[in-house]
């Protein structure tokens, strides 16, 4: 006969198996999102993920780093989910089997941002005739140097300056490999020339004597992409609740989420997922 002692140990037994349960199941509710410095800096994610875990109860992990990086991260399996913008480097690691299909979600736009007193001469609208001038002059210039798509997006427009980097830098021209944050807070403190995202510069509050001088290329576009990691490469994958938060951030609640999301009045990203 079990005795009222033993009775209250099975209790206690089986609360603790029911906690452990109910701590999985919590932990089963929670993905990692490999994305761009941009996104985390810029305060894009403290907005809207609260908001997407009110809509679905998943806990989203954001591990965040150069587009390059982040690719390579969920390449490895250590991530579920992408949230990147390079959209060449995107469609080649779908087509490579890590992804599946690849939305656009949002866009804003690149910026150069430089000292006030523009030395070199950039201010202006084209961004390929302002890294010329910059090649032709001493002035700094902070490259991320980190396989961001910034940095991408920065060796584009040096190719179409004519300017080959790789070969020859310009006399100001040094690399930090770091995120959009530190890179700007170096070029403030050198009172140096930076590329950087329109969302990470208006969340960006150490400028020193930094102003935006050259904007408004159409070049400089800058388009963001959500991609779900491949099951069939990597079967740990929670891939399920992963395709919860893409589907989510390209639905009608997720676009006006990131619509909604300003700094002293500013929209940081423009949603476009339908378009």
């Amino acid at each position: 006969m079990i005795t009222r002692r033993e009775v209250g140990r099975l209790l206690a037994v089986f609360g603790a198996a029911l906690a452990l349960a109910g701590g999985a199941a919590a932990q089963d509710k929670a993905i990692v999102m490999a994305s761009t410095t941009s996104t985390e800096q810029s305060g894009l994610f403290g907005h809207l993920l609260p908001a997407f875990k009110q809509a679905t109860g998943i806990d989203v992990r954001v591990v965040a780093l150069g587009t390059g990086q982040a690719l390579d991260t969920a390449r490895r399996g250590d991530a579920d989910v992408v949230f990147v913008h390079d959209q060449a480097a995107e469609e080649k690691f779908v087509a490579d089997g890590f992804g599946l299909k690849r939305m656009p979600v949002m866009y804003n736009d690149f910026v150069l941002v430089g000292p006030k007193s523009d030395p070199a001469g950039t201010r202006g609208k084209d961004i390929a005739e302002a890294l010329k001038k910059l090649a032709a002059s001493p002035a700094a210039f902070i490259s991320r140097g980190d396989k961001s798509g910034t940095h991408a997006a920065e060796l584009r427009y040096w190719k179409a300056a004519g300017v080959d980097v790789a070969a020859a830098k310009p006399a100001g021209y040094k690399e930090c490999g770091c995120g959009m944050g530190p890179a700007l807070n170096i070029a403030s403190s050198s009172n140096a020339y930076v590329l950087a995202d329109r969302g990470t510069w208006l969340a960006f509050k150490n400028r020193g004597e930094l102003d935006i001088v050259v904007e408004g290329d159409r070049r400089l576009f800058n388009q963001y992409g959500v991609i779900v990691v491949n099951p069939a490469r990597h079967p740990h994958v929670k891939s399920a609740l992963a395709q919860q938060f893409a589907d989510w951030v390209v639905s009608p609640a997720g676009q006006q989420a990131i619509a909604a999301y300003q700094i002293g009045g500013q929209q940081l990203f423009f949603p476009n997922a339908n378009q």
